[in-house]
């Protein structure tokens, strides 16, 4: 495909007061809700039965055991290349020293006679997605696994779509071995969520799910959310909005767009500027890297839908462009990018300059790269070592505490009408 076949769409905003209505997001109404439901309540019904007719169904495999032995992701580790190896080793030891230092200590407040202490306590177990299928992801298992262990989970299991062998890549399984998890299945989807939020046959229930995906499995977690812990985030598709000026080098913009284009239909990808050179340029080399792309349909495929040229009036109007889409990776690629940090609200992960591209964040750089998705990031954030933690509080009252406070106490217990708490 020649490059002039595939412009990024263009949005020209420049002289617009109010961007409301001029930038498209996806729709709720474009999520697949029934369809979600109906996969969660046949899974909570039937179990590991559902959850093998789904995978034939959405996969195309037929599958046994679940379960995929111990012995073989401790053997898919052993069996690792020396440099990827090393590679992923170097990743953990970034995620591990950043989320250690994420760590909430425990604290107190002593105040008349009244003391608190609010502890922190893990969850027991974790269900952790890794996204399969079209591409593989041991860096996902780093960057989920590894916030649970450091949170103090005693069980972390991780679910991952097979592939069309019916099997999980032989690299995933090492990630998993050297992030210490303890049990990996070979499920994705709907079904997965549901398989790990009830419980199965094969797959003990879990208290807290996390990890990204496409659009069945984000919206199957919020729909689980209540019966587990799941992260605010909606963590789906891939998406980026990269700020681009005249002294951005051209192809490293381009190329940031690509790298999330390439997860795959349903993302995102904006090229924001004030400049129509930087855009026609930009859009020109966005066309030819996708169409020498060996991920070429994936790229075509989510640039077709979310890939937009917006051009605004300055850095001011970029910015606030930014903050209404709230993308999950904001790159500056703009002169002096730290100028215009302060006036970001809303992203997920903010990179500043031509070198510090979202891939170093994807897997060296030490945060967890599971980031908000579908404007969720006006709320949310990464997913953190946190997420697997929840504050206790402990609460004693003295002698004295307890007089001061014992009349207002029986004020207001009596004002709501509820007498036995005033006894």
């Amino acid at each position: 495909m020649a490059p002039a076949d595939l412009p990024l769409t263009t949005i020209d905003v420049r002289g617009v007061a109010d961007l409301g209505g001029h930038l498209p997001r996806p729709a709720a109404g474009d999520q697949p809700v029934e369809a979600v439901r109906a996969i969660l309540a046949d899974v909570r019904e039937r179990g590991d039965a559902a959850v093998r007719e789904c995978s034939e169904r959405f996969d195309g495999v037929t599958l046994d055991a679940l379960r995929v032995d111990p012995a073989r992701v401790r053997a898919a580790l052993d069996g690792l290349g020396t440099d990827l190896r090393e590679a992923l080793e170097a990743a953990r030891e970034a995620i591990v020293e950043f989320q250690r230092s994420q760590l909430v200590p425990d604290r107190s407040s002593v105040r008349a006679g009244i003391s608190v202490e609010t502890l922190r306590r893990p969850v027991d177990r974790v269900g952790l997605y890794v996204p399969g299928g079209r591409a593989v992801y041991p860096s996902t298992v780093l960057m989920t696994a590894i916030p649970a262990r450091v949170a103090g989970v005693g069980q972390v299991a991780v679910c991952v779509p097979p592939g069309d062998d019916g099997e999980v890549a032989e690299v995933t399984l090492a990630a998993a071995a050297l992030a210490g998890v303890d049990e990996v299945y070979r499920i994705g989807g709907a079904q997965a969520i549901a398989a790990m939020a009830y419980g199965t046959e094969s797959i003990a229930a879990v208290d807290v799910i996390a990890g990204p995906g496409n659009v069945y499995v984000a919206v199957a977690k919020r729909e689980v959310a209540g019966v587990v812990g799941v992260p605010s985030a909606f963590a789906g598709p891939s998406e980026v909005v990269v700020v681009a000026d005249e002294i951005t080098p051209v192809t490293y913009a381009a190329i940031d767009l690509v790298v999330q284009a390439e997860h795959g239909p349903g993302g995102m990808a904006w090229l924001v500027t004030w400049s129509e050179r930087v855009a026609a340029a930009v859009g020109e080399e966005v066309g030819r890297l996708a169409a020498a792309s060996t991920r070429r349909d994936d790229v075509l495929a989510t640039l077709a839908g979310g890939g937009y040229s917006v051009l605004v009036d300055g850095p001011d109007q970029a910015i606030e462009v930014a903050n209404r889409i709230a993308p999950e990776h904001l790159e500056l690629l703009c002169a002096d990018p730290r100028a215009l940090v302060p006036q970001v609200r809303h992203a997920g992960a903010v990179f500043c300059g031509p070198l510090s591209p979202a891939a170093v964040g994807d897997y060296l750089a030490g945060p967890s790269h599971v980031l908000p998705t579908f404007g969720t990031a006006r709320f949310s954030g990464a997913l953190t070592v946190e997420d697997f933690r929840k504050p206790m509080h402990v609460v004693e009252v003295d002698d004295g505490g307890l007089a001061a406070v014992a009349p207002h106490v029986v004020a207001l217990a009596r004002a709501e009408g509820l007498d036995s708490h005033a006894e």
